[in-house]
């Protein structure tokens, strides 16, 4: 049985994808350059994003939603990715975006990101009161896992 998603649900992935369609649009604000190694750097800092997002993914297999409200027969995962932070996928897509940015060279990228890690942090918040509603041993974990890396 599916529960309905209030509208805070809706408005936080609604924000969400908008900021990521104004990732991907080719916007430049302003010519800056740094050493090539920090290029790549931002390289391996997307692919660092990558693979904690795909074990993430991974370990959520069905509790997997993009809204916050926690799916009606989820689990909670404290462990693996889970260990290093409570928000593992929110924090690989920021590590993602810095990484792309920096890689990318591009001021654009990095704004974006840093205003999809506002929305993260807004949106972890309403989530996690969701999750201590919905499983009295996340307030303990809370205590023990930092919110994102």
């Amino acid at each position: 049985m599916k529960l309905p998603k209030p509208g805070k649900d809706y408005f936080y992935v609604g924000v969400q994808i908008i900021l990521f369609v104004v990732y991907v649009l080719p916007i430049s604000l302003a010519k800056i350059s740094y050493p090539e190694w920090l290029r790549y750097s931002g390289f391996f800092i997307l692919g660092l994003g990558l693979i904690l997002g795909a074990v993430a993914l991974l370990q959520l297999n069905t509790n997997l939603s993009p809204f916050p409200t926690p799916v009606a027969n989820g689990k909670l995962i404290t462990n693996g990715a889970f260990a290093i932070a409570r928000h593992p996928i929110y924090t690989a897509v920021v590590f993602s975006g810095v990484g792309y940015a920096i890689y990318q060279v591009s001021l654009f990228k990095l704004l974006i990101t840093l205003l999809l890690l506002v929305l993260f942090y807004y949106k972890s918040i309403y989530e996690e009161k969701l999750l201590i509603e919905k499983f009295p041993a996340y307030t303990d974990y809370k205590k023990r896992t930092r919110r994102f890396i």
